[in-house]
């Protein structure tokens, strides 16, 4: 999986916290200085799907831990909006790979609050149940608290128990062989 640059807002608020420590004292930026976690800007809500979004429809602050990148994204969701696809409608990029809740790149595990998933295939009820979740195909029913996670943790928690001898390794000799046949 390769990275993906962060937002506009994120490389900014890095940006600064990377300046000298005379510099943050002249612009009076009270950062502690042991803590170099970049924070993004709360965005508002946007209208998705072409520009349409009932007033109705309630809409949750979502905020995404994002550990890989150690950045936090705070943002807006309507309620029936899946959680991925409005953050990159508001230029905030979380990590994901199908979109259709097939794989776990997208998975994450909420900290706080609630959502539906009913599309969510690539982890188990089991799963589901001890809090993880795919934001590609999840749906804010309250404010929430996520954090992302590491796709291979999430795929050996989900799969782990089918390979009893542990991760498997890579044997070069093997599929030397195997592709020799071919």
């Amino acid at each position: 999986m390769d990275l993906q640059t962060p937002c506009n807002a994120c490389i900014l608020v890095s940006q600064r916290l990377a300046l000298p420590r005379q510099s943050l004292s002249k612009s009076k930026i009270n950062i502690p200085f042991n803590r170099r976690k970049a924070k993004s800007e709360l965005r508002t809500a946007v209208a998705v799907n072409g520009g349409v979004q009932s007033p109705s429809v309630p809409t949750h602050k979502i905020t995404v831990h994002d550990r890989q990148r150690g950045v936090i994204h705070e943002f807006f969701v309507p309620e029936d909006q899946y959680i991925l696809h409005t953050a990159e409608d508001q230029n905030i990029t979380l990590p994901f790979a199908c979109r259709h809740g097939c794989c776990t790149s997208c998975a994450v595990r909420v900290k706080s609050g609630q959502l539906r998933q009913p599309e969510a295939l690539g982890i188990s009820a089991e799963l589901k149940s001890k809090g993880y979740a795919l934001l590609c195909v999840g749906f804010p029913s309250s404010d929430l608290e996520v954090e992302t996670q590491d796709e291979d943790e999430v795929y050996w928690l989900q799969f782990g128990r089918y390979f009893a001898r542990g991760p498997i390794e890579r044997d070069d000799y093997a599929l030397e062989l195997a592709m020799g046949d071919e």
